[in-house]
């Protein structure tokens, strides 16, 4: 006789009052998610190919957004119940995972380096250089990134001009030992922050000192055992080192670009184009999860959720007073209060993917060697992307015109050492730039 196993989707077995009380819990649910988010339910001509899609995050405080969809049931709520957010061991996994892709075992899509869709498309970091076509379908976030000093420089204060470092990295060089700076990925956000720094104050991050490249969760227990000097990584691991008096904060990174943008919710273009409602019932549930993290009235709830062992898997603590905008610098008298670099995840346009933003991006890693001189930028971009559905699951969440930039640049960027990139001409931005691994 042969036994047969009941698997999760078969509810044969089970008594009419156990049916009734799913059910009921199910519409629990639906109803707290309408009541918190009043978009309303999500409804679509024949509804989404699939339920649901695997994607991945890095413990930060910028993949709150799909922490937040995921425990409110906005998923569920927009039709995809089953996605998957799983976390990723680093970026270098993350990227291995997509080009996997779920029918590989992998993942379809991630809260990720901005940068990096555009280098796992053009085959730049994948194996082989066997390019993963990748759409970049809303941006995640915008400022409060920051480069972090090891207490060994206490007496410096470091703040925004790197050139005090300058002298005390020489003199290790000269001892015969390397100033090391750690970030999370070659030609990822991080890498471009602290190399920006360092130029700006005249360190060539390629000559004077050592760039190595460290996993975030993993850089404070790095710095704490000596390993580095400084670093660039997202919160909260910049606040948990001045929790632990193990280092400093020198500059958040909103204060070498105001309103910089940061990660983006990036999916592999095969997944999208074959689960095109699928895609924007995830990309509704990510927007709306954007929203509600960005008020401040649940930004306590908001690192109660991101502290969960599932996601970051710290305490809460370390991520409340900056996910506030309240910022210790870990050097005396320095305290800021409603920071204007607080990470951002909806003002400002913060979720909308501007072109031009993507090209400051490429741009840089031109500039550091990633990509060759006279790279077609603009062409890439246009293929990754797709600002056209970040626009389309805007409309379907009833999000007002206002909101809705009806251009695909911010136009000129200025940087805090005075240097402005026109995305109209960004070979005159480069040629501006004393530091770099390419001539224009």
């Amino acid at each position: 006789m042969t036994k047969r196993i009941r698997r999760p989707s078969d509810t044969t077995g089970l008594s009419r009052r156990q049916l009734l009380k799913a059910t009921s819990a199910t519409a629990a649910l639906l109803a707290a998610a309408k009541l918190n988010f009043p978009a309303g339910a999500f409804a679509q001509d024949g509804g989404p190919e699939v339920k649901g899609a695997k994607l991945g995050f890095i413990a930060l405080s910028d993949a709150g957004p799909l922490f937040v969809a995921k425990d409110k049931g906005l998923f569920a709520k927009h039709g995809v119940p089953d996605t998957d957010v799983q976390k990723q061991a680093s970026w270098g996994t993350t990227r291995d995972n997509l080009v996997l892709g779920s029918e590989g075992n992998g993942i379809d899509g991630a809260h990720i380096l901005t940068p990096m869709p555009y280098l796992i498309s053009a085959g730049k970091v994948t194996q082989n250089n066997q390019p993963t076509p990748m759409y970049i379908l809303a941006r995640l976030n915008l400022d409060a990134q920051c480069i972090s000093v090891a207490k060994e420089y206490a007496d410096l204060k470091v703040g925004a001009d790197a050139s005090v470092l300058k002298a005390a990295f020489e003199k290790k060089k000269a001892e015969g030992k390397s100033a090391k700076v750690a970030m999370t990925f070659p030609g990822g956000t991080h890498d471009l922050w602290i190399r920006y720094w360092l130029a700006a104050g005249g360190i060539d991050p390629d000559k004077d000192v050592e760039t190595i490249t460290v996993p975030p969760p993993q850089m404070v227990a790095n710095m704490k055992v000596g390993t580095m000097d400084a670093f660039c990584v997202g919160e909260p691991w910049p606040g948990q080192l001045v929790h632990q008096k193990i280092g400093y904060t020198a500059v958040n990174t909103g204060e070498i670009w105001s309103k910089h943008p940061e990660k983006s919710f990036g999916m592999r273009a095969a997944w999208v184009d074959k689960n095109p409602k699928a895609a924007k019932a995830i990309l509704m549930a990510v927007l709306e999860a954007q929203q509600w993290a960005d008020k401040m009235e649940n930004k306590e709830e908001l690192a109660t959720i991101m502290a969960k062992r599932q996601w970051i898997n710290c305490p809460v603590e370390d991520i409340a007073d900056r996910a506030k905008g309240k910022f210790d610098y870990g050097i005396p008298g320095k305290v800021v209060e409603n920071s204007p670099h607080i990470m951002k995840y909806w003002r400002d346009h913060a979720s909308y993917p501007f072109q031009s933003h993507d090209l400051w991006f490429m741009t840089e890693d031109i500039r550091w060697g990633k990509y060759e001189a006279g790279f077609d930028s603009k062409a890439l971009i246009a293929k990754v992307n797709r600002e056209d559905l970040w626009k389309d699951a805007a409309k379907g969440l009833g999000v007002a015109a206002a909101d809705i930039p009806a251009s695909t640049s911010r136009g000129k960027e200025t940087f805090f050492d005075g240097k402005v990139f026109d995305p109209e001409n960004p070979a005159a931005y480069l040629k501006s730039l004393a530091i770099k691994r390419v001539e224009v």
